[in-house]
């Protein structure tokens, strides 16, 4: 229960009991002055709700939406489409009114729907184990250094600059404070040098991490990296667009010991970067040191079908460095849409929809490396994104672009990556050809 202070004298008399005599030195020594010092609020005079209503819908006109324009903007969040079945079934009340199933006699349905989930990102991934979800991508890849540290108790993680610079933040986030070291791998032409990895890996290396495809959407030598990564006795973990493993080998199957991907593109909406869905999945081998949880399926005392979580409790998460890891909720209701929607689109619509993907990103790739004043900026082989160079600077690409109604990608000179004239560009099935002219068209006419 929260608190709230009838007038400034009991305030006053809060902030006295806690040490404190002004409000703002309360903040002071943990929030840096920068972020609160001198801002102005610029808030409007207290509105009745008819007003309040009024007053956040003219603030949300002024965003431009997917719906309003043609968007190629991706780098880990992708605009796909949403079958209406997936929404209809999410927003049932008892799917997204329900909290952690701590008592499996009452939670069967939320516990068949994390199993079912699970059941099906172990498939996609070609690994033997999934948890039940993750908060995001970043998040799992930073849970599976954890994991890699506890596993092997050695204290480096390889981190290739090609993978999504997010997730390399967060990862060192997380690992703040411990006795890890964090050793990136060069990259030469947007790719892991192989043999740069074959330098850097020692009898320290808990982890090497291979993002497939890559940041910018190149394919990396990924089987030649896992096996390196075996040789020098570390864990391979591989970071992976879930959409790919339509058409490209899924992790289980180049030996990774570790699979994680951001599961955003499962039935999701962007939403401004969340919430989303961290996935993670394992072979056998390290079913016990999985973070999060796992429902198990079963038979109760009279041999009906029954689920529980199992193997470990959420207790466990809470013994501080002791723990396999300090997360101890997860994801349910975006897993579930995760869940309807890989059910509605099968095996079958899976591969479709990366082979649409692919097709229409070689198509975009084909056209826009004929303009003048664009180019690809790398040759390798990649999957439904590619970074575009440019003679004209991205920031103002994007400014003309979106007054013609088009999103034409990601300004990379936001990422420390030597890519600052470069634009990221993505492809989904809600880009076909017709749209992708229209990109053109707008580029052509800068």
């Amino acid at each position: 229960m929260v608190y709230i202070p009838n007038s400034d004298s009991e305030r006053d008399e809060m902030l006295r009991a806690v040490g404190y005599d002004d409000f703002d030195k309360l903040f002071a020594e943990a929030v840096p002055g920068n972020l609160w010092e001198n801002v102005e609020f610029n808030l409007p005079a207290p509105l009745c709700e008819s007003e309040v209503d009024q007053l956040l819908h003219g603030l949300a006109s002024r965003n431009r939406s997917n719906s309003d324009m043609i968007s190629f903007a991706g780098g880990g969040i992708y605009n796909h489409y949403i079958p209406a079945a997936v929404n209809a079934l999410i927003f049932r009340s008892e799917f997204y009114t329900a909290y952690t199933p701590y008592q499996a006699e009452v939670s069967q349905g939320t516990l068949q729907s994390i199993y079912e989930y699970q059941s099906m990102i172990a498939e996609i991934m070609g690994m033997e184990v999934s948890n039940a979800s993750l908060y995001d991508g970043a998040s799992a890849c930073a849970e599976a250094a954890l994991l890699a540290v506890n596993h092997t108790r050695r204290n480096k993680i390889l981190l290739p600059l090609s993978m999504h610079p997010n997730y390399a933040h967060v990862v060192s986030t997380y690992l703040m404070g411990q006795p890890v070291e964090i050793v990136n791998i060069p990259v030469h032409d947007g790719l892991i040098d192989p043999d740069e990895v074959r330098k850097l890996i020692d009898d320290d290396t808990a982890a090497v991490f291979i993002q497939q495809p890559n940041f910018l959407g190149l394919l990396e030598d990924a089987e030649d990296l896992v096996e390196i990564a075996k040789s020098g006795g570390a864990l391979s973990v591989m970071v992976v667009d879930p959409v790919s493993l339509g058409v490209l080998k899924s992790p289980g199957e180049y030996g990774a010991d570790i699979a994680v991907a951001e599961g955003q593109p499962f039935g999701i909406p962007q939403a401004f970067g969340g919430p989303i869905l961290g996935m993670m999945a394992v072979n056998k081998a390290l079913v016990r040191k999985i973070p999060g949880r796992l429902v198990g399926k079963t038979v109760d005392k009279d041999g009906n079908t029954a689920f529980c979580l199992t193997l470990q409790t959420r207790e466990q998460h809470i013994r501080r460095e002791k723990a396999t890891s300090n997360i101890c909720t997860n994801q349910a209701l975006c897993a579930l849409a995760a869940t309807i929607y890989l059910s509605l689109l099968g095996s079958r619509g899976l591969t479709k929809l990366g082979e649409v993907a692919a097709e229409y990103s070689h198509y975009a790739y084909d056209k826009i490396s004929a303009l003048e004043k664009f180019s690809a900026k790398f040759k390798a082989p990649f999957f439904r994104e590619f970074a575009v160079e440019s003679s004209i600077k991205p920031a103002r690409v994007i400014e003309k672009c979106v007054s013609k109604g088009v999103l034409p990608g990601i300004d990379l000179s936001r990422f420390d990556l030597g890519l600052d004239d470069c634009l990221l560009m993505a492809f989904t099935e809600l880009t076909p050809k017709d749209k992708i002219d229209k990109l053109v068209e707008a580029l052509s006419e800068l």
